[in-house]
């Protein structure tokens, strides 16, 4: 299995201030940037970060990229073990 990401959120990053501003992007691109969405709510902001820090730290092997995205896209089906199950077999 892949190691752990550890890929920080935009608040530990940059602290909780923010100042806004708008950029253009294409239709398509949004939709690129939406397949990198882990929850729904999460904002452009914290996608784009997210991708910056991966392409900071290409350590990230082809394999823990598939793994990442398979495990996504077992998520998608409902396919994953919640927090009481986890601390369960984790002896927590």
């Amino acid at each position: 299995m892949g190691k752990d990401l550890n890929i920080p959120r935009y608040t530990e990053v940059y602290g909780d201030t923010m100042s806004d501003t708008t950029v253009k992007i294409h239709l398509g691109t949004k939709s690129e940037l939406n397949k990198f969405r882990e929850y729904k709510n999460e904002s452009y902001d914290e996608v784009i970060n997210k991708l910056i820090y991966i392409a900071k730290n290409p350590e990230l092997s082809k394999e823990t990229i598939k793994a990442i995205e398979k495990a996504r896209e077992r998520y998608k089906k409902g396919i994953f073990v919640n927090e009481k199950e986890a601390r369960k077999r984790l002896g927590l």
